[in-house]
């Protein structure tokens, strides 16, 4: 199962945790992986990418899955809007997903 959480600071995402592996299908072929890492890396490459945040990213794909990333405290009010609008795509994206396939996906949203 994997298991994702959202952190949020003051009204924004300050840090994504995600872990393990669906298991919903055959390696190559779950669909459920393949979203959340689609989503994902997405995320991580549009704030890097687009925003220009230097985010802190920690990953082991190979040791039960893994991925971590940290968003820095944004000072600039234009790169806080790109931000907020990345990070909360992603959390949709995955509220989306975890409610799809609930079997194989647990999402926890910490305020």
């Amino acid at each position: 199962m994997i298991k994702a959480t959202i952190h949020h600071y003051k009204g924004h995402v300050s840090g994504i945790t995600i872990t393990g592996h669906a298991d919903a299908g055959e390696y190559g072929q779950d669909i459920v992986c393949s979203a959340v890492s689609v989503l994902s890396i997405t995320t991580v490459n549009g704030l890097q990418e687009v925003v220009g945040l230097d985010v802190n990213v920690d990953s082991d794909e190979k040791n039960g899955g893994y991925l971590s990333v940290e968003i820095p405290v944004i000072a600039n009010s234009t790169k806080q809007i790109q931000s907020d609008a990345i990070l909360k795509t992603f959390e949709n994206g995955m509220a989306d997903i975890a409610t799809s396939y609930s079997k194989y996906i647990k999402l926890n949203v910490e305020n």
